[in-house]
């Protein structure tokens, strides 16, 4: 039980930076803070439509994994014999 803890941490851990990356990866919508650094100036430099339709799908494949891995560390946690929870 204690390499599940493990394990489900180091994913939390990796999903969520890379969770942060790429919501910073994706294209603003206009209105936001993007356009406050100079986002909306860049519009003709963004990616394909392609590429934008699959950063947004690894994106949230990725905050999928994490939300599924904070769930499965609570349920880790909440069922965990006690006697091991020292």
């Amino acid at each position: 039980m204690e390499i599940l803890k493990i394990v489900l941490m180091v994913l939390i851990a990796i999903s969520s930076v890379l969770t942060v990356l790429l919501v910073l990866l994706n294209r603003g919508k206009g209105g936001g803070l993007s356009d406050m650094f100079g986002g909306g100036m860049t519009t003709s430099l963004n990616s394909s439509g392609m590429a934008s339709k699959n950063l947004i799908r690894l994106t949230i494949t990725v905050i999928l994994i994490w939300v599924f891995s904070v769930i499965g560390y609570g349920l880790v946690l909440r069922f965990a014999d006690p006697a091991t929870m020292l």
